[in-house]
């Protein structure tokens, strides 16, 4: 589903013009956004969290040199469901796939 998907069904479902529901849907993304940036986590209660995952210095290869490089310490955003929001997944995938 993509984003503008997203604005369609629920521009279809609440009846407000889709202008309006996209603005919301932009502003929503910049604010996890600059949130991550500020090394704050986003936590939605029932969906999940948006957070900063520390990823170590490690070691990679570089394959067309051969040669080993040094892959630096770094913070990648992660997105982590909630445990009832996994659980529900599970529960209807498994429903479809029969």
């Amino acid at each position: 589903m993509t984003k503008a998907e997203i604005v369609a069904e629920i521009a279809q479902e609440t009846g407000i013009e889709k202008v309006a529901i996209q603005a919301t849907v932009e502003k929503f993304m910049e604010c996890i956004k600059k949130s991550l940036i500020s090394g704050e986590s986003v936590y939605l209660r029932g969906f999940g969290s948006f957070i900063d995952k520390n990823r170590k210095e490690k070691t990679g290869r570089n394959i067309s040199k051969n040669t080993t490089i040094l892959i630096p310490a770094h913070y990648i955003p992660a997105f982590k469901p909630s445990k009832s929001f996994v659980n529900e997944v599970k529960k209807n995938v498994k429903e479809i796939k029969k």
